[in-house]
């Protein structure tokens, strides 16, 4: 189980995720539409933490609020190790460095932080598939490749308990 603090996506970029999920499962892919709980929501995150004091996290996470929505271009996809398949994104460096607000916050808080968030490590990304195999792979990149690019908004934060699928959303935008 960890917690993630994690950015949603608005509306429109929210159906156009779960839209890929979708064509995903109807080839036989399962995506994070049918993954452990079922209540996975279309989010990039900026941490993952794999300990945390609950109470003391969102205190921290409280002093950080840079307000405006965030905009990712999405114009490939990634696989990590156990075919985890992902959508990857073009980011500024002030969206690097809110995520690195967010990790000194969590920091401070007393969280451990899984180490592909550390600063510096960290991709940011969407994840589509959990465990595609290598035979799955083609179908995947042709379901992502008639989408992409896909230009979304990310325009609110929670935190996410990957455990239960809990979303608790934050009062600002980190």
């Amino acid at each position: 189980m960890a917690l993630a603090v994690c950015l949603l996506f608005d509306r429109r970029s929210d159906r156009a995720v779960r839209s890929l999920w979708d064509r995903l499962e109807s080839v036989g892919v399962p995506s994070l539409r049918s993954h452990t709980h079922g209540r996975h929501l279309p989010h990039v995150s900026y941490a993952v933490l794999r300990q945390w004091d609950d109470g003391a996290v969102r205190a921290a996470l409280a002093g950080i609020d840079d307000g405006d929505p965030v905009e990712l271009d999405f114009d490939g996809m990634g696989v990590f190790r156990r075919g985890r398949v992902w959508l990857a994104a073009g980011v500024s460096a002030d969206f690097v460095a809110r995520q690195q607000r967010v990790v000194a916050a969590v920091a401070t808080a007393g969280a451990d932080l899984h180490k592909h968030y550390r600063p510096g490590v960290w991709l940011p990304h969407c994840s589509l598939a959990p465990r595609a195999t290598l035979s799955q792979l083609p179908d995947v990149a042709a379901a992502v490749m008639d989408v992409l690019p896909l230009h979304t908004r990310l325009d609110r934060a929670a935190l996410i308990n990957s455990g239960t699928g809990d979303v608790h959303p934050l009062p600002a935008m980190p």
